[in-house]
């Protein structure tokens, strides 16, 4: 079924670029300043969205092997993330049940136990008790009330899930709305981990209106890679997760080619955002020769920062094969150059529109019938704001 979804959505985007055409909102919105500058309401969304949703932590390719685990911090909170000898993906508060110290150093690596560095106690992939320095001197310890606190966690289409809150209710598979089925058709399990890094923007919802926006290819990213791109976009949803498609760039891709013959580039193509922080953007390697071609994608994590202006990007890129040296150099240029566009222009630009609006000269910012994305992903910040604990999973479908 979710093959025909892609089909349905590509044969949707070929009529629309043979008509010249986008499908558009029923009218422009406004959007208050407010919501991009004003305290109170951006500790609001960091409590209602990105502490009680799933995030994307981890992808299935950075731990592909028992034993392999990621340290990082989250919203300020020291999270670990595992894959046990059963093959279980897991995550823990990385906290130690003694005296809360972070059990491992940021970062990856693989390990059979989780040694605390403060006083040795150890835990399994479980997140069990295994060991109490010489216990037999501390006094006898419960492990089974002392193991590390377990945080919800699902891996679904090379992708791994994280919710920040431990007593959450809310079940990751229907928060996903069948998303991770379209998801399923990159294989991201069988991709391979190039490289990461971090960049600071401005709020988290001018770097979001970003992911969503085609209408500014042609004009910011027009010395780079956006003069020859049109900026018509097409957007489709499940739940309040969005796919952004260019009409323009789906016909030139297929242009007189079989149905049968579409390709996984075309049925892909465009960009995907995972609510409330990700994007998904597929490349054809660049400065390779033909035989050496391969598929890269960047995957960016987006978390706020420490104030309503500031927000925090971590760049993956991902490569659907083992890299050649060849390829690898390509690859390092080409992460470069994508690190460089949104440093330099995308946020760049972020940044200066996050000065100007602080500068209090405008009360709302517009989103017009063509960006009906930016719309719905407004929205969608209104219900959770809007809803309680309680009736959280009655917006993903739950009963």
């Amino acid at each position: 079924m979710s093959k025909e979804q892609l089909i349905e959505i590509t044969r949707d985007n070929l009529e629309h670029a043979a008509a010249g055409s986008i499908r558009q909102a029923e009218s422009i919105a406004q959007v208050p300043v407010a919501n991009y500058i004003d305290r109170e309401r951006w500790q609001r969304e960091c409590d209602s969205v990105f502490r009680r949703l799933p995030l994307v932590l981890a992808t299935t390719c950075e731990l592909p092997e028992a034993g392999d685990y990621k340290a990082l911090s989250v919203m300020d909170l020291p999270v670990l993330i595992t894959r046990g000898a059963d093959g279980t993906m897991r995550a823990f508060e990385n906290s130690c049940a003694h005296r809360g110290s972070q059990v491992m150093a940021d970062g990856r690596g693989n390990a059979k136990r989780f040694v605390c560095p403060y006083h040795a106690w150890s835990y399994d992939s479980t997140g069990a008790l295994k060991h109490v320095l010489h216990e037999s001197e501390f006094g006898e310890v419960d492990r089974a009330c002392h193991r590390l606190t377990e945080l919800p966690c699902l891996e679904r289409a090379g992708l791994i899930w994280v919710t920040l809150d431990s007593q959450s209710t809310l079940d990751i598979g229907a928060f996903l709305c069948n998303y991770d089925e379209v998801l399923g058709h990159f294989n991201f399990a069988d991709w391979h981990f190039f490289a990461d890094r971090t960049l600071r923007g401005p709020n988290w919802k001018i770097a979001y209106d970003g992911y969503l926006d085609f209408y500014h290819l042609p004009i910011l990213h027009r010395e780079t890679f956006g003069s020859d791109i049109s900026g018509q976009a097409m957007y489709y949803q499940w739940g309040p997760h969005q796919r952004v498609t260019s009409p323009p760039t789906i016909a030139a891709l297929l242009d007189g080619v079989a149905q049968d013959q579409w390709s996984r580039e075309a049925l892909l193509s465009g960009v995907w955002t995972i609510f409330p922080h990700v994007s998904i953007a597929s490349f054809v390697g660049v400065g390779a020769v033909e035989e050496d071609a391969y598929q890269g994608i960047m995957l960016s994590q987006l978390f706020p920062g420490s104030e309503p202006g500031e927000s925090f990007t971590v760049q993956n890129f991902l490569v659907d094969r083992e890299l050649t040296e060849v390829q690898r150099e390509a690859a390092t240029a080409q992460f470069s150059f994508l690190e460089h566009v949104v440093r330099d222009e995308d946020y760049a630009t972020g940044l200066r529109q996050q000065k100007a609006l602080e500068a209090g000269s405008r009360e709302f910012v517009l989103f017009g019938r063509n960006e009906e994305g930016g719309q719905l992903f407004h929205q969608w910040v209104e219900k959770l704001l809007a809803t309680s604990d309680e009736d959280l999973p009655t917006l993903f479908g739950a009963r």
